[in-house]
């Protein structure tokens, strides 16, 4: 325990275990809609844009439309929809710690129920950005104010594993998102994670709010949600980075090496007609990132320790963005082969949320869960927009490397500001 945090109440006035098992539930469910909805741009980037930018695209050749639909994506996706998950969890993350866990399941999944739905009557890019945005926003509170409420439900011994559960089910909403893209026009896409979103709203019905929050709330904690308290004094400024700090790599590898692998792996080599389809990239990426979630969280309970299995994923890391340039491309089943590995191991996912919530206090732990996770994939518009702006004198490959040698020493240096959080009890307050 840190000298800015209270001493544990030791009340324990958990619902009973049937409750319990829904709040998981749910959590998994939301998380599941919460990657489909997440991941819809990427999975159909070219086919939208195709459409939306025909005019502009029309008599140009094969490298200056893949050039065209890469800035756009990257500005739609990378900047704007992160742009949206970086505010939304800011406000969520508030709203979680003032009001509780339970407004924000609400708020957050109509919010972004709501964009995807709109997201289906585009006519225009800049809607779609715009959309985007809103739909970054109302996705921004789903994963935090679930894991929260689940870490705060479940016994500290089996935290972990419940949060793995929740963790390994939400991202195979990625696999689901490909296939559903396969079978129908991107449009209708937009519209069946509207609708998956919307139908989530009546289980949550019967989800019970955390006894941990109740009692913080009754007793007029002081300064829940106070966002600043994040960065004050140096020592929790340096926890909250070093969280953040930790998971950078996992979305930069989907954000920028699977994404965006039809310009990477013909610029080292792989042969133009064998170019790798991003959808199945991410596919095969999320596959691996499922297994991964459920081998890093088994992994740290086994371990008793978050940091150690962060720190053996962040080897796995390396070992995969080694394969990524030099085997990857041999050949387009190599790729995709490398593309799951790389999944597995940057697929420690369910290890960062649960040490997200773990590392701070009732009064802040919604703010922290909440915003730690978009403020991650909020990252993905700056390695992103690196990649792109290193792309014009360097090469696509290059240039990818590049930021991969920045982003690998500080996630793994930031390990060392994390402090082990297995088994912490959750019941206590930031001062």
């Amino acid at each position: 325990m840190t000298n800015d945090a209270t001493q544990p109440s030791g009340n324990d006035d958990r619902p009973a275990p049937r409750a319990v098992m829904l709040v998981v539930l749910v959590a998994a469910l939301g998380y599941f809609v919460d990657i489909f909805d997440l991941l819809l741009f990427g999975l159909v980037r070219k086919k939208s844009l195709l459409e939306l930018m025909q005019a502009e695209l029309a008599g140009r050749s094969p490298q200056e439309v893949d050039a065209m639909l890469a800035q756009a994506g990257i500005w739609i996706d990378n900047i704007l929809q992160t742009s949206g998950l970086l505010v939304g969890g800011v406000v969520w993350g508030v709203i979680a710690d003032r009001y509780g866990r339970l407004k924000v399941l609400f708020g957050s999944i109509l919010a972004y129920s709501l964009a995807n739905l709109l997201n289906a009557h585009v006519t225009s890019v800049e809607q779609y950005g715009l959309l985007r945005f809103v739909a970054g926003f109302g996705l921004a509170g789903e994963l935090g104010a679930g894991i929260t409420l689940v870490s705060e439900l479940v016994s500290r011994e089996r935290r972990g594993l419940a949060t793995t559960f929740v963790a390994a089910v939400g991202i195979l909403g990625a696999v689901a998102g490909y296939f559903v893209t396969q079978m129908v026009e991107w449009r209708t896409a937009f519209t069946i994670g509207g609708v998956l979103g919307l139908a989530l709203l009546a289980l949550r019905v019967g989800v019970v709010e955390s006894g941990v929050f109740l009692r913080a709330e009754h007793a007029h904690v002081p300064h829940r949600g106070a966002v600043w308290l994040l960065f004050w004094p140096r020592e929790r400024l340096r926890r909250y980075l070093s969280t953040v700090l930790v998971a950078v790599p996992i979305w930069f590898v989907v954000g920028t090496l699977v994404k965006y692998c039809d310009v990477i792996m013909p610029s080292l080599g792989l042969p133009v007609e064998e170019k790798p389809n991003p959808a199945r990239a991410i596919m095969w990426c999320y596959i691996g990132l499922a297994a991964g979630d459920l081998g890093s969280g088994l992994f740290s309970q086994w371990l008793r320790s978050r940091r150690q299995a962060i720190a053996v994923f962040h080897g796995l890391t390396l070992a995969a963005l080694a394969l990524y340039f030099t085997v990857g491309a041999h050949s387009i089943s190599a790729f995709y082969a490398v593309i799951c590995f790389a999944g597995f191991a940057s697929g420690y996912w369910a290890v960062f949320v649960t040490v997200a919530a773990e590392q701070f206090g009732t009064n802040l732990r919604g703010t922290a869960a909440t915003t730690a996770p978009n403020v991650v994939r909020w990252s993905a518009a700056w390695t992103g927009g690196l990649w792109l702006w290193l792309s014009g004198p360097w090469g696509a490959w290059q240039a990818a490397l590049a930021v991969a040698l920045v982003v690998m020493p500080l996630a793994m240096l930031a390990t060392l500001g994390l402090r082990e959080s297995y088994a912490l009890d959750m019941d206590y307050n930031e001062e």
